[in-house]
């Protein structure tokens, strides 16, 4: 598949939860992200309608996921992007890319301003994300300092300082 294909996308259904299960199921080695996005779609605290994104094949059949859930940044509210999946034979396809930044989109039109992610420092960069220690963000577990970014979507609103605090089905 080439990655110049443009995709369809839209706020995940009723209908998609088996479908984004699979996408998820499919796209990491263990179940734990699947069983993640079950957990998180249960919080009503970390449940933001509309921000479990699809990427969606010419049939309308999911193919890729991003979902962003609300944490907090110190006390102020942001949004948490993960997972972000594509089924194994639509990787590198732009899927993922079109799902995130659909999501980011999303977002915004509903006044969201800041949003963190946890992930490969080499692919989130072309969101936006930057790394979150330059702004004076961190966890309170040890992982790569490239690898907290944060991206601000209202260039009004700069990213707060703070430790981030995830809803609970992360864990963390």
């Amino acid at each position: 598949m080439s990655s110049s294909r443009s995709w369809t996308t839209r706020a995940e259904t009723g209908a998609d939860v088996p479908a984004v299960r699979a996408i998820v199921r499919a796209a990491f080695p263990t179940p734990e992200e699947a069983a993640l996005v079950d957990a998180l779609r249960a919080d009503p605290g970390a449940w933001i309608e509309g921000l479990s994104v699809v990427a969606v094949d010419d049939a309308d059949r999911p193919v890729g996921h991003a979902l962003l859930t609300r944490c907090h940044i110190g006390d102020s509210p942001a949004l948490c992007l993960a997972p972000v999946a594509v089924r194994p034979e639509h990787q590198n396809s732009g899927a993922g890319t079109a799902a995130v930044r659909a999501a980011l989109a999303a977002a915004g039109r509903l006044g969201e301003r800041h949003v963190v992610v946890l992930g490969h420092p080499e692919y989130y960069p072309r969101f936006g994300f930057t790394r979150a220690s330059a702004h004076g963000i961190g966890l309170t577990i040890d992982v790569p300092d490239e690898a907290l970014m944060a991206l601000t979507l209202d260039a009004g609103h700069p990213l707060p300082a703070g430790t981030v605090r995830y809803a609970a089905p992360f864990g963390i």
